[in-house]
């Protein structure tokens, strides 16, 4: 088991703070007594965490990351392009490469990065393929570095939930694409946020790449009709063999909110099963996880179902 080391007054640096896992990184380290910089692209657009200090970091102009690294200790790596235009797997490489650089330039003592799961021998999307080899570009150019592969993150604000939360509310019949029955073990936000904040006081997690999840592996039309019981809804759900990774980005574009440029290479991360194939994150960071019903009520704003437990 993994020795956790309280070690209150660690400088850090939260990139992608305004993201939707750094927002709530940011304050979960600062309650645990760290001093936290909440690095965004634009400060003066959202307030930065109380207790956190807004930092300017936008890895497109270079000359930004030596100040917001100045001083830094440990840094959370949060950052990628999927939702903007171009080759994202590009830009991402050039960027981790970029920061990499910086962080081993300012002295920073390791490097923390969320990445996802899938198993390379079955054939990563270009999605996964790209979280792959940003791990690879950290760990080749920067400080050292722990990698936390996660799938699905239950909560608001979220890509892959605010799809699943949207396709269910819209479509009381779906003919869906063949990745609905694609196994995951989604994990509640709150959850990725307790093995981030963990594996910055866990020195045996150093040079690690880990895989964290939930108790529960779903596939996305388990957990799309578990999400309608939830909401009192009645859904119909058939797979079509024949939608194609592109047909699935127009048709997750038509019904949902989601942007295009975020909806194909999600669409085409889904056929990848994305389990936990090693428990090394719990034995070295136990905790109690919250179920897949318990994540969806949390991320709602739901009270807990009666006798409701943890899985």
């Amino acid at each position: 088991m993994g020795t956790r080391e309280k070690m209150a007054g660690m400088e850090i640096l939260v990139t992608g703070a305004g993201g939707f896992v750094g927002a709530a990184l940011a304050p979960e380290l600062v309650a645990r007594g760290h001093a936290v910089r909440a690095g965004t692209r634009d400060p003066g657009r959202r307030p930065a965490p109380a207790g956190a200090v807004a930092q300017r970091f936008d890895l497109d102009d270079e000359a930004s990351l030596g100040p917001a690294l100045d001083g830094v200790e440990l840094a959370y790596y949060l950052v990628h392009s999927m939702a903007q235009k171009g080759e994202f797997a590009r830009r991402d490489l050039h960027h981790a490469r970029a920061f990499g650089r910086a962080a081993r330039a300012a002295g920073v003592d390791r490097v923390v990065y969320l990445s996802g799961l899938g198993d390379e021998r079955e054939g990563l999307s270009e999605h996964l393929a790209s979280r792959r080899a940003v791990e690879d570009a950290l760990a080749s150019t920067g400080p050292e570095l722990t990698v936390l592969r996660a799938a699905i993150v239950l909560g608001r604000g979220g890509a892959s939930f605010e799809m699943l939360v949207q396709l269910v509310r819209r479509l009381p019949v779906m003919l869906c694409p063949r990745w609905v029955e694609t196994a995951s073990q989604p994990i509640a936000l709150a959850d990725t946020v307790g093995y981030l904040g963990d594996a910055a006081e866990t020195e045996a997690t150093r040079g690690q790449r880990l895989e964290i999840g939930g108790p529960e592996v779903l596939s996305y039309r388990e957990m799309m009709l578990r999400f309608a019981r939830l909401e009192g809804r009645r859904r119909v759900i058939v797979s079509v063999p024949l939608f194609t990774p592109g047909l699935s980005s127009h048709w997750i574009g038509l019904v949902t909110d989601v942007p295009a440029a975020v909806a194909r290479p999600l669409a085409e991360g889904l056929r990848n099963r994305v389990v936990v194939s090693n428990g090394a994150a719990r034995r070295l960071m136990p905790r109690d996880l919250a179920t897949f019903e318990e994540a969806c009520r949390v991320a709602l704003g739901l009270p807990a179902a009666p006798g409701g437990g943890s899985g």
